[in-house]
Formats: C-alpha cells, structure tokens, sequence
C-alpha cells in the first residue's frame, strides 16, 4: 500500500512560500497513491530552475540533469528500461528555451515518458528575466521597457508536434491537477502537461488566473477531436481552458523497435557480446 508518507523525504523544501511548484509536488504524489504506483518503478528527471528541486522531494528514482536536457536522458532511460514510469519535469525556460528542439522529436516518436512542465513564465531561479512564455509587454529585469516578442503557445506547439496527449493544469486547482496527472500517468505514450505555476516572487499570476481559467471536461469538450484541441489552444485573455485537450491512442516508439522486444536492456547480458567485428569495420 503506497502512501503519501512513502513518497516523502527528508530533504528541506526551499521553495519561495506560496510557490506553485508545492501544488505540483502535491498533486503528483496524491495522483502516485491513487493509481497505487510503487515508488521502485518510478524515475523522475529535472532540470535546471526552481523546478530541479522536485527530484529532491519525491521518494524515487530520480536524476538532476543540465539545462534543457530533461527530454534525452528520460529517452534513454526509457529505452534501456521500458518498465519503468519515466517523468520529466521541466520549467518554462527549461522546456521552451535551450530544451525546445527536443520536444518535437520525443512527440512525434510517441515514446511513453511523461513531461511536466513548470510554467511560471519567468526565469525565477535567476531572479525575473524575460521567458518564452512572458506576456508581451512584460517588464522583467531583461526587458525593462516590455517584452517585444510574442510568447510561446505551448497548447498549440505541442498539438503541431503529434503529441498524443496534450493537457494543461493550473496550481490553483490541485485537485484537478492531480486529475490530469492520473490520465498522463496511465496513457500510454508521450504525455505532455503544461502547469501554469504562478511565482509569487517575480510573476505571481494566481488571481489573474483564479479569475480565468475553466475546465474542458465541464465544458463538453471532445479531447479526441484534434481541429477542436486546437482551436481551444488558442483561447487566451477572458477564458483560458485547463484540462486534457487531447488524448488519443497510437504506438508507441518502444513496440517499433524489434530490437526492444524481450527482456529490457537494463536486465541483458553483456559480458557475451562480441564487438571485435564492429571495431575492424571502424577501422
């Protein structure tokens, strides 16, 4: 019987008081123990912002990695291990800046890793700096005129990409963030969560969403309708959707690969494998 109390360590929270990263760590862990997943089959993989200390905080598997790079090294470990629940998490600046190449290519492949992504919309670990996700006309310590540029639609490029299932939660809404947790977890496929994680030291967006957001499921949405995921993808201002906006089944990349079929690779021998041919061919 997995319990809250399992998920736990010892290490000290240092998050900012009132940061959306809790309601993450809390709706994971809740969603955890209601589908009853052992904490051994799990490995979480963070990377570099106030996000990265997440892997500190849940009682798994788990893998601090280099900027951007979150994608990659949840790929890898999926491949040498396919039984094991790999979930990336990532922020703003992590996912949609340095670590934006990745993501197209773990979607269109539909490798069965989950990917949440912390989206406050500001470099808060560096103390404010513009992100792709910054409002235009956002005064940051970067552009302390207004941001220029137009954000990033994570919704959208993620739909564009060929995620097979696309979801949005806020931290304001735990309850139906663990929710969508519960649906990633148990799809089979790339699941790609983008979390509006409002920092309430730089960017703190709670009313301003509070005010806004509505759930699809409340709504009729169909999420096995892709024109109609996209067209909820680019509703933004007065009314912002939150929820599954797509979820639909293909296989996924590790049933392609004859070579994966079997035993998984973590658990083969290699003191037997002959590559004395492999190394005439280089030469």
């Amino acid at each position: 019987m997995v319990t809250i109390k399992d998920l736990s360590t010892k290490a000290k929270v240092r998050w900012c008081p009132g940061c959306g990263n809790f309601a993450i760590l809390i709706a994971f862990k809740r969603a955890l123990v209601e589908l009853q997943i052992e904490p051994e089959r799990v490995v979480a993989v963070a990377g570099i912002g106030c996000h990265g200390r997440i892997v500190d905080y849940i009682n798994v598997n788990s893998i601090h990695t280099i900027h951007g790079r979150v994608l990659p090294i949840a790929t890898g470990i999926k491949l040498a291990n396919r039984e094991l629940i790999v979930v990336g998490f990532a922020g703003d600046g992590d996912a949609y800046a340095i670590g934006l190449g990745h993501l197209p290519h773990a979607a269109r492949r539909n490798i069965d890793i989950k990917y949440i992504i912390h989206n406050n919309m500001i470099f808060g670990l560096t103390t404010g700096q513009v992100a792709p996700t910054s409002p235009k006309g956002m005064k940051t310590r970067s552009t302390p005129y207004g941001s220029v540029e137009e954000p990033l639609n994570p919704i959208a490029f993620a739909l564009t990409c060929g995620c097979t299932f696309v979801a949005r939660g806020f931290s304001g809404e735990i309850e139906h963030l663990k929710e969508i947790f519960k649906k990633a977890l148990t799809h089979r496929g790339f699941a790609f969560i983008d979390v509006l994680q409002p920092c309430v030291a730089f960017n703190n967006t709670y009313e301003y969403f509070r005010k806004r957001v509505y759930k699809l499921e409340e709504s009729g949405h169909d999420p096995t309708d892709f024109k109609l995921a996209m067209e909820k993808s680019l509703e933004w201002g007065d009314r912002i959707p939150i929820g599954v906006f797509y979820s639909i089944k293909k296989p996924i990349f590790e049933d392609e690969i004859p070579q994966l079929r079997g035993l998984p690779l973590a658990y083969r021998r290699i003191d037997n494998i002959d590559i004395t041919r492999a190394y005439a061919i280089l030469r």
